[in-house]
């Protein structure tokens, strides 16, 4: 069983709603998910080191659940620790269209994220991040309006300006005790359609400089930060964005997996 904090009001699609904890079997179909009641959250999160991770953009609900879930049982985290997928409508019918406005809906659910961070979980022992894609515009965004301190924060593939954190999400960072980016030049995402799509939506937020290459493309500009760690993927290794999360077919994900865990765990990440 695997517990996730779904933002989603539908499948695919649809308005952002404040986080409702589920729980259940995210690779069942179709996808069926009980909710915990909100008073028995505490009892649920109260004492454990948390762990958020979520997917990117173009995910529906279903996928999302199935790839979160997956990944949950190859960490097989272990008490005091707790994996929450979160899910959330960064996806459309039609998603190349919609991807510059969906920023927006990231946004909206990290501060949401935040916001039950701090009502829900201040029991918890640590808050810890994960993300895929443009799943770091949601983590970075919650982390910086968080009231306590992010144990750790670890971006793959991340879908937003390799200068974010030290330029619009310089307080994410200086609120997590590690900051950790995943990056790959073999990404064929963020080397072309994210070079296509990010000035669109740069038209949208005035927040950061436009024209960036993407943090997961080729990691942050250096100096980095004190509290930033990047790691580069090796060009060899032919890590493309698709790589980062479980699929069909795909065995790279499960290196990604371990470094995740390691970042969490406060172990010094290396690759692979």
């Amino acid at each position: 069983m695997t517990y996730f904090l779904s933002f989603r009001t539908q499948n695919v699609g649809g308005a952002v709603i404040d986080p409702v904890l589920l729980q259940g079997d995210g690779a069942a179909a179709p996808l069926a998910l009980s909710i915990v009641p909100a008073q028995r959250v505490p009892a649920v999160v109260d004492g454990k080191n948390l762990l958020f991770a979520t997917h990117g953009f173009n995910v529906s609900m279903q996928k999302g659940a199935a790839a979160l879930g997956t990944l949950d049982g190859y960490l097989a985290l272990t008490p005091p620790d707790l994996f929450l997928g979160m899910l959330w409508p960064g996806d459309a019918w039609l998603p190349i269209v919609d991807y510059p406005f969906e920023g927006n809906v990231a946004l909206d659910c990290g501060r949401r994220l935040a916001a039950f961070c701090d009502t829900a979980c201040g029991g918890a022992r640590s808050l810890s991040f994960v993300s895929h894609s443009l799943g770091a515009r949601l983590v970075l965004e919650a982390v910086a309006d968080l009231a306590r301190e992010a144990q750790s924060v670890c971006v793959t593939a991340a879908a937003i300006n390799r200068d974010c954190l030290t330029a619009e999400y310089a307080d994410a960072a200086a609120n997590t005790a590690r900051v950790y980016v995943l990056a790959s030049r073999g990404d064929h995402v963020l080397r072309i359609a994210f070079r296509l799509g990010d000035p669109i939506a740069d038209l949208l937020h005035d927040d950061h400089s436009p024209f960036q290459p993407a943090l997961g493309y080729s990691g942050p500009p250096t100096p980095t930060p004190p509290r930033v760690t990047p790691a580069q993927i090796p060009d060899a290794a032919g890590y493309d964005h698709g790589d980062y999360l479980p699929s069909a077919g795909d065995d790279k994900w499960p290196k990604v997996a371990d470094f995740m865990k390691r970042t969490f765990l406060g172990e010094k990440p290396t690759w692979p």
